[in-house]
């Protein structure tokens, strides 16, 4: 197999230079993506002035690598972000709506935990990443790494206050599960979304439980799914390595949205989204049922990757387990 190698390309737009991390294996179309991440300019308004293959302007689908590219190399880019779109730029996680979330893909996601290219991009968030610590880790305990929009709160809901948008028992939800595992809280959002939200939701500051640290869209990484492309994946190896004592044994990871686990597809639990807080807090009971689900499993069951998150609701605990 041939070695992976990084590259590093300098994206020049309006005045300002951008570090965009890749490996030589990523294309052209990864490339736009991890521009958009940074510069909020759509793939499709992007023109890469000076990005040539073989005189011509270099196409998606052509691998950084065969670009021969110089360290660092200087990239110029024209192309505009939208005010109209701007709002669902910050909260791309959005975009997971109106797109097939890979419900049957068991055999997609076999094929992207195990791919060397994503691994090494793993490897370079672990490198590069800062995580701050709010509260240590504690011996013993399992890990829970939560999504926070249409997980634990509706952001698109009209509301006078943020308790309104809260999903029901969030605060019991964490109480108990915070007596077995470790929380983490993971978006696909800036970290001063995050930080404002959970300060919103009176979490970063409750005496019941406490938050292990956020990680922010900057710890994600991006994985080419042929039927959709390029599409942004929260990798729980970002944690596993910087904090030895978790692992997929020990680890569930909640979030609204599928793909978000197709580096680590039997972690994650897709939770039914909390939308339409208005007319749904008087129903809304999932979080107690998951807060009963976490407590099982925590009690019951050595190891996690015997389970089947998709069948959780008809958990029982084998006897003697």
């Amino acid at each position: 197999m041939n070695e992976i190698k990084e590259v590093v390309v300098v994206v020049k737009w309006s005045g300002k230079e951008y570090p965009v991390d890749l490996t030589d294996q990523d294309t052209v179309e990864v490339l736009r993506h991890e521009i958009f991440r940074k510069t909020q300019v759509r793939p499709e308004r992007q023109k890469l002035l000076n990005l040539k293959y073989k005189g011509k302007t270099a196409a998606d689908n052509v691998k950084i690598g065969a670009l021969e590219l110089k360290s660092n190399f200087k990239l110029m880019m024209v192309g505009s972000k939208e005010a109209d779109i701007e709002d669902a730029c910050r909260l791309p996680e959005d975009v997971g709506e109106v797109v097939d979330d890979f419900d049957d893909a068991e055999e997609r996601e076999e094929s992207v935990e195990n791919s060397a290219v994503y691994l090494a991009k793993v490897q370079r968030r672990v490198r590069d990443y800062k995580i701050n610590e709010l509260a240590p880790p504690r011996e013993g305990k399992k890990l829970l790494v939560l999504d926070i929009d249409y997980t634990l709160f509706d952001h698109r809901s009209p509301a006078e206050t943020g308790s309104q948008l809260m999903r029901p028992f969030l605060h019991t939800f964490l109480e108990s599960a915070y007596v077995d595992y470790d929380i983490v809280i993971w978006s696909a959002t800036s970290m001063r979304w995050i930080e404002e939200k959970m300060r919103l939701l009176g979490v970063s500051n409750n005496d019941t439980y406490k938050i292990m640290f956020y990680l922010d869209s900057n710890a994600m990484i991006s994985v080419h799914v042929q039927e959709r492309g390029v599409v942004d994946v929260k990798p729980l190896g970002v944690i596993w390595a910087l904090y030895k004592q978790y692992n997929s044994s020990n680890t569930i990871m909640f979030d609204d949205i599928r793909r978000n686990f197709l580096m680590n597809p039997k972690s994650g639990l897709k939770i039914r989204p909390f939308r339409q807080a208005h007319l749904n807090r008087a129903t809304d009971t999932e979080l107690l049922k998951l807060a009963e689900y976490l407590r099982k499993i925590a009690l019951h069951c050595k190891d996690f990757n015997l389970l089947n998150h998709r069948k959780w609701e008809s958990y029982h605990p084998k006897k003697n387990s």
